[in-house]
């Protein structure tokens, strides 16, 4: 027996199209429309739709913070937030932090500390720490360590991070002030 779906198209080859959702979003700076499944993940929407493969996907379950991105200023795991939740949003990922001619502060630390190991689970933990120092509460290495806790290292690197993070923090409080 032939199953097809409203489209005609075979079952199992996705959503039609009258299943699908328009979305869009400011993604580092720019509008984005997107045409997604409604089920579609952010993360697979930045990887798979815009070719935005500097958040990564780690456990796909939102326990190890790779897939971290901002998202209006606030740090999410977009592994765990569908698309159509954040339409409208300004969405900020790794790729949408440095400028044209040099890195952003935090970027720089992790190069200067060498924090960034293998690199893997970098884009999320320089997202997270970002989303931290806007929401404030980090003032303390124990709160910093206890505020990118969702983040995980398996290089171990994290005194190189927190070093990283202070010192990012200390550089951009200095930009705020001048």
């Amino acid at each position: 027996m032939d199953h097809r779906n409203e489209d005609g198209a075979p079952a199992g080859a996705g959503p039609s199209a009258s299943e699908r959702c328009s979305v869009v979003l400011r993604v580092n700076g720019v509008e984005r429309q997107l045409d997604v499944a409604p089920w579609t993940t952010l993360l697979d929407a930045l990887r798979e739709h815009l070719d935005l493969t500097g958040t990564k996907k780690g456990c796909d379950h939102g326990q190890c913070g790779s897939c971290t991105v901002l998202v209006d200023g606030r740090r999410i795991n977009s592994c765990l937030t569908l698309v159509v939740m954040k339409d409208g949003a300004e969405v900020t990922t790794i790729e949408g932090l440095a400028g044209p001619d040099e890195l952003h502060p935090m970027q720089q630390a992790f190069l200067d500390r060498d924090a960034y190991q293998c690199g893997y689970c970098t884009p999320g933990q320089i997202c997270s720490a970002l989303g931290m120092i806007a929401e404030g509460r980090a003032r303390s290495a124990d709160e910093i360590r206890e505020q990118m806790s969702g983040n995980i290292c398996r290089c171990g690197a994290y005194v190189n991070i927190l070093s990283a993070v202070e010192q990012a923090m200390g550089e951009m409080a200095g930009e705020a002030r001048r």
